[in-house]
């Protein structure tokens, strides 16, 4: 009976650690509208999507950004809510213009720059009279060509307001907030969205403060919005600092490379430290470690002594439907055993 009750003990404890490994992994936030070109707007006028597809609910970046996947001679339709948060009357423009990802970054194009994507846009409005905290709904339709070729567009719905020139004006300020898009045109299926973390290592910037950069590669076929956090632990008398946010904006084409950088406290001894990375973008997610020491000259490179393999989430059902597999081979193997002993 001693033999059957190691075996039960043995059964549950390995029971524990499936489940816990079919466990989600937390999130780190949805990403928010893009920013305003001027930071006076931000503090008079707002806008955020309402809509986001049956198939996306779960997806961090569809709340925040028009991101969806169409066949050719699709129409879908979207709606941004528009705010006054300032206190007086506002007369608001809104349009959809041009964007590109270049260089890690999703650029704006200056003004009304249209691209194939905001012509296939239209709005049910586009000037709205606002009074002091009014909110106003737009709704945009965007209509995909039956000859559309295929890959991802990019825009966004901008809504600007300004200050016109006259007597007491010699210069029009203008201000706009907006939501991106992010268009993919295709048959069938959705491309797969996935990136890999190629190199971590750490660096001192000029002001003195440590930091750890990280060079992300986008392997999938969607554009990609990274954000993340670092934690460090193990460091010199068993201290432990984080998480530190990544610095946010950085945005990937597929195919494209770049750097995401996490700035940390000047006060934080050089080590070594074993740090751990988690990006994300949407529902993709990536955690690597490694164990690192910061220089102590400003504006140089760290020392990486070891890494631990990239590591990825498995989808939970996924997860789950291993640990019932590894549980009845588990099951199974006591059974036997069991039998024998009798």
């Amino acid at each position: 009976m001693k033999g059957a009750r190691r075996y039960w003990v043995l059964l549950l404890v390995l029971a524990f650690v499936q489940a816990a490994g079919a466990m989600p992994a937390a999130g780190h936030g949805a990403p928010g509208v893009s920013a305003p070109q001027d930071p006076a707007a931000a503090r008079t006028i707002g806008i955020k999507l309402l809509d986001a597809p049956e198939s996306r609910r779960a997806d961090p970046r569809a709340q925040a950004y028009i991101v969806d996947h169409v066949a050719p001679g699709s129409t879908i339709e979207r709606r941004v809510e528009v705010t006054n948060e300032s206190s007086t009357p506002m007369h608001v423009n809104v349009y959809a213009a041009a964007a590109t990802i270049a260089k890690g970054k999703f650029t704006f194009a200056p003004e009304r720059t249209p691209n194939e994507l905001t012509g296939w846009t239209s709005l049910d409005t586009a000037d709205l009279e606002l009074a002091a905290s009014e909110t106003a709904r737009v709704r945009a339709t965007i209509r995909v060509p039956r000859d559309a070729a295929a890959g991802e567009r990019y825009g966004v719905i901008w809504a600007q307001t300004g200050t016109p020139t006259d007597r007491s004006h010699n210069m029009t300020i203008l201000g706009r907030v907006g939501v991106r898009m992010y268009i993919d045109v295709g048959p069938g299926g959705e491309p797969p969205s996935d990136f890999k973390i190629d190199r971590l290592y750490p660096t001192r910037a000029r002001d003195g403060r440590g930091e750890v950069r990280a060079r992300i590669r986008n392997t999938g076929g969607r554009a990609l919005d990274i954000s993340g956090a670092l934690s460090l632990f193990g460091g010199p008398a068993g201290l432990r600092a984080g998480p530190f946010s990544a610095r946010t904006g950085t945005t990937l084409a597929p195919g494209d490379l770049a750097e995401a950088v996490v700035p940390l406290d000047a006060r934080l001894p050089d080590g070594p430290w074993t740090a751990a990375l988690t990006l994300k973008s949407g529902l993709v997610e990536r955690t690597t470690r490694a164990t690192v020491t910061f220089p102590t000259t400003p504006g140089g490179a760290g020392a990486v002594a070891a890494s631990v393999a990239q590591q990825g989430n498995l989808p939970t059902p996924v997860a789950a439907g291993l640990s019932v597999l590894v549980l009845t081979g588990l099951c199974v193997l006591l059974s036997k055993l069991l039998r024998r002993r009798r």
